[in-house]
C-alpha cells in the first residue's frame, strides 16, 4: 500500500507540474500575442491616422479661389499684348521680352486652371477680368494694336508695367491670405520674376 501510495502522490505531482507548465506557457503566449498585437497597432497606428500626400484640393480657401480666378484673364491678357509685339514691336529687347513673358504665363494660365478644376470653382467668366489691379481697358488695347515700331514698343512698355504692377499686387495679396501651398509658392513667383521684368522695362524706357 505504502508504494501504491507513493506512485500516486508521483503521478499527481506530474500531472499538476504539467498542468501548471501548460498554464505558463499558455500565459506566455497570450503576453507575447498581446504584445504583438500591441506593437502592430501601434507600428500602423500613425500611417492611418496621417494623410497621404493631401490633394491640393484639401487645402485651398477662398482667397486661392480668388487668386486663380482673377489672375488667369489677367495672364490671358498679357499673353494678347506680348503676341502684339511679335509683329509690331521694332525693338528687340521689347521683342525678346514679350517672347518671355508669354512663355512664363502660358503655362501658368494652365496650372491655375487646373487647381481650379480640382477645387471644384468654375473659371472666370469673360466679364471676371474687369476693375482688376493693372488691368488693360479695351480702348487701351486697341491703341496698342494700331500702334506699330517706336511708338509700339514705348506704349507696351508703359501698359505692360501698370499690368505687371496690379499682378504683384495680386501676387501678395495670395501670399498673405491664401491656404493652398502651391498657389503661395505661384504667387511668390510671379511677384518676383514681374519685379525684375518691371524694372526692365522702367530702363527701357529710358532709351526708347
Amino acid at each position: 500500500m505504502g508504494t501504491t501510495r507513493l506512485r500516486k502522490l508521483a503521478l499527481a505531482g506530474l500531472t499538476t507540474s504539467a498542468l501548471a507548465l501548460l498554464t505558463a506557457c499558455g500565459g506566455s503566449a497570450d503576453s507575447t500575442s498581446g504584445r504583438d498585437m500591441s506593437t502592430t497597432m501601434s507600428s500602423s497606428a500613425p500611417a492611418s491616422s496621417q494623410p497621404s500626400s493631401a490633394p491640393s484640393s484639401a487645402t485651398f480657401n477662398d482667397a486661392d479661389v480668388m487668386f486663380a480666378q482673377m489672375m488667369i484673364p489677367h495672364h490671358q491678357q498679357a499673353v494678347e499684348m506680348a503676341d502684339l509685339a511679335a509683329t509690331r514691336a521694332s525693338d528687340k529687347e521689347i521683342k525678346d521680352l514679350a517672347a518671355k513673358i508669354k512663355a512664363a504665363q502660358d503655362p501658368e494660365i494652365q496650372t491655375m486652371r487646373g487647381w481650379l478644376k480640382s477645387w471644384g470653382k468654375e473659371e472666370p467668366s469673360g466679364g471676371m477680368g474687369h476693375g482688376m489691379p493693372g488691368i488693360m481697358s479695351e480702348e487701351d488695347m486697341k491703341k496698342l494694336e494700331a500702334a506699330k515700331g517706336a511708338a509700339f514698343d514705348k506704349q507696351f512698355a508703359q501698359l505692360m508695367i501698370a499690368h505687371h504692377n496690379g499682378a504683384i499686387d495680386m501676387a501678395r495679396t495670395e501670399q498673405a491670405q491664401g491656404s493652398d501651398a502651391e498657389a503661395k509658392d505661384l504667387a511668390k513667383a510671379i511677384e518676383t520674376g514681374q519685379q525684375a521684368e518691371v524694372q526692365q522695362m522702367q530702363d527701357l524706357l529710358k532709351r526708347l
